[in-house]
């Protein structure tokens, strides 16, 4: 299996990343590794790449896909090969992320900042230890802070010889102008209904039906379609979500919904803490030297090392509660995008046929333009949680608006 057969529905962007491939084999294999960055100008392949695309679409796929074809090492390659194999060593490797080449930077953080980039840029400098490129996959380059996308301008500036930057954001404008500007840009595009269902059904052995009712709730994000399918949790949370605008006639059930609706997000940051926090600070007590037990002592000037992981846990806590707001936010505007359709006779295929009594009971008790209002409120209600305004406050100032219509 080729390293492309997981960007769903991106046949272009395979094809792209498949030709540029080839051209940086070419760069390692004949030109010869002291000479592999002077072609780079007028060929496929280049230093720099930044993976756009809407939420779902792939783009950490695409960038991991490419760097395991960087570093294939298959002997078909001789033969005229495409590189991106799939089984050798170094596809293999750089798929699973044991590859001592391939660093993929992901954050459950709310920011990368200036320190982990600085860290980055250190080892972008370092020539491969054993692979064919020095490869970093950046998922989260959307979450730099200014000073950290500052850090990492000068790198892409006066790139290593050898040294590929892969950078993932939702948009262009999620990434510095100055850093923009010197990459490559791959856009890639939402997978349809239907290509998201085969390869669950494909890849995961989800059964049909199941495949297909996922893949339409969540309009062909790859990701919460596979969570959807394999996750009953979730599908309970999403059904309690969907319920939430037959649940806004009156202001104590506004209030009421919008509690339960943080609560919900609160207790996903909860268990998230409690299968990752205890781990991480028992094993920061041990390395520290603390007795044994949870109780232990910990060793003189040890205190700040604890501090900063509590802060990241924190911080961490913050982003999982957000993540799953906007999700819920997410499940809300495909509700009401549902009733829009309706209201206005769109032939539009209907992203939760499950619900679909409450969808027409909202649609014939209002009209199009407080559908539009309503939508533009969970709008508002996501720019306030990015404003770091209290979850609570944001989320019953979105369920008012949505009874007001």
């Amino acid at each position: 299996m080729a390293v492309w057969d997981d960007l769903v529905g991106q046949d272009r962007v395979a094809a792209q990343l498949t030709a540029a491939a080839r051209d940086a084999d070419v760069l390692v294999t004949a030109a010869g590794e002291a000479s592999a960055a002077e072609p780079m100008a007028s060929s496929k392949m280049t230093h720099a790449w930044l993976f756009t695309g809407p939420p779902g679409s792939g783009r950490s796929t695409a960038a991991r896909a490419f760097a395991a074809a960087l570093q294939c090492v298959s002997p078909d390659r001789a033969l005229g090969g495409t590189p991106g194999c799939g089984f050798c060593d170094g596809c293999h490797t750089a798929l699973v992320g044991t590859h001592a080449d391939v660093e993929v930077v992901r954050t459950d953080m709310l920011t990368i900042g200036v320190k982990e980039t600085r860290d980055l840029v250190r080892r972008a400098q370092l020539s491969p230890a054993g692979g064919r490129w020095q490869v970093i996959v950046m998922e989260d380059a959307d979450r730099l802070t200014e000073g950290a996308g500052n850090v990492l301008l000068k790198a892409v500036e006066e790139p290593a010889p050898r040294t590929v930057w892969l950078l993932c954001a939702p948009s262009l404008e999620d990434v510095l102008p100055t850093i923009r500007s010197r990459c490559r840009l791959l856009t890639l595009r939402t997978p349809s209904v239907d290509a998201v269902a085969d390869v669950l059904v494909r890849r995961d052995g989800i059964d049909p039906g199941l495949a297909a009712s996922a893949a339409r709730a969540t309009q062909g994000h790859i990701g919460r379609a596979r969570r959807l399918a394999t996750d009953e949790r979730a599908r309970t949370r999403r059904a309690a979500v969907l319920k939430l605008p037959l649940r806004v006639d009156d202001v104590g059930g506004c209030l009421k919904a919008a509690q339960e609706l943080v609560d919900a997000a609160a207790e996903d940051a909860k268990q998230v803490a409690e299968e990752i926090d205890t781990k991480e600070t028992e094993e920061l007590r041990a390395a520290l030297g603390a007795a044994a037990g949870t109780g232990g002592r910990l060793p003189r000037g040890t205190a700040g090392a604890m501090k900063d992981l509590q802060d990241r846990q924190k911080r961490r806590a913050t982003r999982t509660q957000r993540d799953s707001l906007d999700l819920a936010l997410t499940d809300l505007t495909a509700f009401y995008r549902d009733v829009l359709a309706l209201q206005l006779g769109s032939e539009v295929a209907l992203a939760n046929t499950d619900v679909r009594d409450a969808l027409e009971r909202i649609a014939s008790g209002s009209k199009p333009e407080r559908t539009l209002r309503r939508i533009e409120a969970i709008r508002a209600c996501r720019q306030a949680l990015d404003s770091n305004v209290a979850p609570l406050l944001a989320v019953e100032a979105m369920t008012m608006a949505l009874r007001a219509g």
